[in-house]
């Protein structure tokens, strides 16, 4: 049951009008700006969808906590309000759970499906209220030092300290109340039920070296998801589409290319 109406979510349109939609979902603590090395490669073939979820970026931030359904049915909307009546989807953490989601719920409007750094169950539930806690007592910057070397590994954030700061900007700047809401999403969710209704073409994509869902978590998905397909890329933390790109890319546009041949 969703616990609040849908938002109007802040997003962005790039590439082709006349293209097959992909939409872009990000991460807690994160803005649709996680995808910028993702767009140069993606928006030639695709018209693109990022968008900020709940709390977030641009978004509104109603208030909390949020459930997973709460996510997807704002992505609906959105995507409603655009005309938009198919297309792939691609999500990163709580945006692959978002993913999910829609795919079991709604699994005529999905194509095809990556989820990238992700989970059908993430505990345990005392991590996520100590989150909730923190954030809303401290502020989300309380968490960063923490998130951010979960988020990259120490090599990277060694050699792309700009990267890291301008990732960190965005968490520090995330709503307190919107952080805390989209925990709460992630902390009551139990998708592992709804794995085998999944039709749509998937592939899993998980980084090596993620200590916040290490690769067990994309290989549980995979070994529910009838038919699916699932990599690891290396070396990589959680946000492996920004320390990996080229390969994350790579990988995104073989699977998505039946889409473009519709």
């Amino acid at each position: 049951m969703t616990t609040t109406e849908t938002v109007e979510l802040h997003h962005l349109l790039e590439g082709p009008e006349d293209a097959p939609a992909l939409v872009l979902a990000n991460s807690l603590g994160t803005t649709l700006a996680m995808w910028d090395a993702q767009v140069p490669a993606l928006s030639e073939g695709f018209r693109l969808v990022r968008y900020d979820h709940r709390g977030h970026g641009g978004s509104p931030v109603p208030e909390p906590p949020y459930a997973i359904e709460d996510l997807g049915r704002d992505a609906l909307a959105m995507l409603d309000g655009l005309g938009i009546e198919r297309f792939s989807f691609c999500g990163l953490s709580v945006g692959g759970m978002v993913g999910m989601w829609l795919a079991s719920e709604a699994p005529e409007r999905i194509s095809r499906l990556v989820l990238v750094c992700t989970s059908a169950l993430l505990g345990p539930k005392e991590v996520w209220d100590e989150r909730i806690s923190v954030s809303r007592k401290d502020g989300v910057g309380a968490l960063e030092d923490a998130v951010l070397q979960r988020w990259f590994t120490p090599e990277f954030r060694a050699a792309r300290p700009e990267t890291v700061e301008r990732v960190g900007r965005d968490l520090r700047e995330t709503s307190a109340e919107g952080y805390a809401g989209c925990c709460a999403a992630i902390r009551d969710m139990d998708l592992r039920s709804r794995l085998g209704n999944i039709k749509a073409p998937t592939l899993g994509i998980s980084g090596s070296d993620d200590p916040s869902i290490p690769p067990e978590h994309g290989e549980f998905i995979h070994e529910g998801i009838p038919g699916s397909r699932f990599m690891v890329v290396e070396p990589a933390a959680h946000l492996s589409n920004i320390e990996q790109p080229e390969a994350v890319n790579r990988a995104i546009l073989e699977h998505l290319e039946p889409a473009r041949e519709r």
